[in-house]
């Protein structure tokens, strides 16, 4: 296990299209991404020991979906779900981060930010990003990552869904 940290100006930060071959490398860091969530929503490992993603094969299945597999320095370093469908209006046209998970090792070092750069220049649109209010580092996270692609700065808007308080961001790329 390689324990040195690079920052990403010196990284070779790469956003892949995972294959349906890569569905269960994606499944797998799915694992690690709902644990970290967990300490912000009430997701529940079930009875395998598994968190679970039962929407992940329409990732490889439905044409509005698009999976995607981060490297850095050739490393599996995160993924990216990316999905057509606003949760906040019901427009089918804007483009959603459905997920987004960057390894521990490799946040707080600007890889994030390049990662979500990088999908947003290949997938061009209006998009929405939604973030659990509990999530106050995810929050940050995207409002510094918007204004750095939009050269902008950026707001966020509050709304309640299912009970749970989202702050949610708008922006074209």
């Amino acid at each position: 296990m390689t324990t040195g940290h690079v920052e990403s100006s010196q990284s070779n930060v790469e956003v892949i299209a995972a294959t349906s071959d890569q569905e269960s490398v994606v499944a797998n860091l799915f694992e690690l991404y709902a644990h970290d969530f967990s300490e912000f929503h009430g997701v529940e490992v079930g009875e395998d020991g598994r968190f679970g993603y039962p929407q992940l094969a329409l990732y490889w299945r439905d044409a509005g979906r698009l999976p995607f597999l981060v490297r850095v320095n050739g490393k599996l370093a995160g993924f990216v779900l990316v999905r057509r469908g606003s949760d906040l209006s019901g427009d089918p046209a804007i483009w959603d981060m459905a997920e987004f998970f960057i390894l521990r090792g490799h946040r707080r070092r600007g890889v994030g930010s390049e990662v979500a750069h990088q999908v947003w220049k290949r997938v061009s649109g209006r998009w929405e990003i939604r973030v659990m209010e509990s999530n106050r580092p995810g929050c940050e996270f995207w409002k510094r990552a918007i204004a750095g692609f939009t050269g902008e700065s950026v707001r966020s808007r509050s709304f309640e869904k299912s009970g749970t308080a989202w702050c949610a961001f708008s922006f074209e790329s």
